[in-house]
């Protein structure tokens, strides 16, 4: 089946506004008569079952960070200097403008010097004593898109908030092993209040897809051993994706660095979207290796963020062979951040058009 590509605002052609990501921009966009809701669609593209067409960002999704550390960048992140916050497990934290990002702010004491002192020092806020409805109402109210699906950052993993609590990696590796034990019952108890934390989100918002940020490496390589993953990460990870899965909510994973070594137990974990480091994974590698097993949250192959946009042509030929090598059977959905309005319209009409076309084939 053919399906249609529409000049640049075609005349009768029904469009949408979809807000731009990294701009308060709005983009108009071409709408589809689709056979599915975009929840339904991503949903079979998260669990490689047959899918009718790769989601894309801008016209599927909707993104919100409610809580967590997330909640304060994302009141700071348009700020043209650093600003200092800190989150709701009281980490110290810097956004830092030229990075458009936080991090840990340098000279501050740890939270927790001694890991075998976590259950005394470390406070786990009570989810209770938060107001998610109040919240929830005005974003469905004044924000939420019901033709698009949900996705909720959760904010901080295992990984990331055991770093966040002791001040940086250096000092989160060395207890990872010197006190494995000590370490292994934190993240258990961490677990335990992610997954009210969770619930509570659940009760009060739509949510399609958990974002869980866990970063595992740096571009170089791992920051911890298979076996320490093994003995010390997997298993709460685990019990919390199996927790949120049993709610008919996509797991993805955010997890930057050169993590190729740890793939298989992101496909054990029962990852269904990996939202990783395409200059240091090879994706197309990993789709031929591992293939239905697992998803990505990607770009268009070849396409260079930030540098000068390719001729349309391009562009669209760049688009095919992507979803012909990563949308293979599902498993795929695109992210697109150029900034001309020209070039964004025929991006998304043909990742709809060629994608639907090949899945109608499969």
């Amino acid at each position: 089946m053919k399906f249609p590509r529409y000049e640049y605002k075609q005349a009768g052609v029904p469009t949408i506004k979809s807000k731009m990501f990294f701009s308060d921009g709005v983009v108009e966009l071409p709408k589809f008569d689709r056979p599915c809701s975009a929840v339904e669609n991503l949903k079979r593209a998260a669990r490689h079952n047959k899918p009718y067409w790769v989601p894309v960002g801008l016209t599927d999704l909707q993104s919100i960070n409610p809580t967590d550390l997330l909640v304060e960048t994302a009141k700071v992140q348009s700020s043209k200097v650093n600003v200092r916050f800190q989150d709701w497990f009281g980490a110290d934290w810097t956004f830092v403008a030229s990075a458009g990002g936080p991090m840990l702010t340098p000279g501050v004491p740890q939270i927790m010097e001694d890991v075998t002192e976590w259950e005394s020092v470390v406070k786990f806020p009570d989810v209770d004593n938060f107001d998610f409805a109040g919240p929830a109402e005005e974003y469905l109210k004044t924000s939420y898109d019901p033709d698009k699906a949900l996705e909720i950052d959760i904010g901080l993993g295992c990984t990331e908030r055991f770093v966040s609590l002791m001040g940086g990696y250096e000092d989160a590796m060395v207890s990872f092993a010197t006190e494995p034990e000590a370490c292994a019952a934190f993240f258990e108890r961490f677990i335990d209040w992610e997954i009210a934390h969770f619930d509570k989100l659940f009760e009060h918002y739509p949510v399609t897809m958990i974002n869980y940020h866990d970063d595992w490496g740096s571009e170089k390589d791992t920051f911890f051993s298979s076996q320490m993953l093994e003995d010390l990460i997997f298993k709460p990870t685990k019990r919390f994706f199996d927790h949120i899965k049993s709610k008919d909510v996509i797991v993805q994973l955010h997890s930057c660095g050169n993590i190729n070594r740890f793939i298989p137990y992101m496909i054990d974990l029962g990852v269904e979207f990996m939202q990783i480091q395409r200059r240091v994974v090879d994706f197309p590698k990993v789709k031929e290796k591992y293939g239905g097993k697992i998803g990505f949250c990607g770009m268009v192959e070849g396409l260079d963020f930030g540098g000068p946009p390719p001729e349309k042509e391009k562009l669209l030929e760049m688009i095919r062979n992507t979803i012909d090598i990563l949308g293979k059977g599902g498993g795929l959905y695109l992210g697109m951040f150029m900034s001309d309005p020209e070039l964004l319209w025929a991006a998304v009409n043909e990742i709809y058009a060629y994608s639907s076309e090949k899945y109608s084939e499969e």
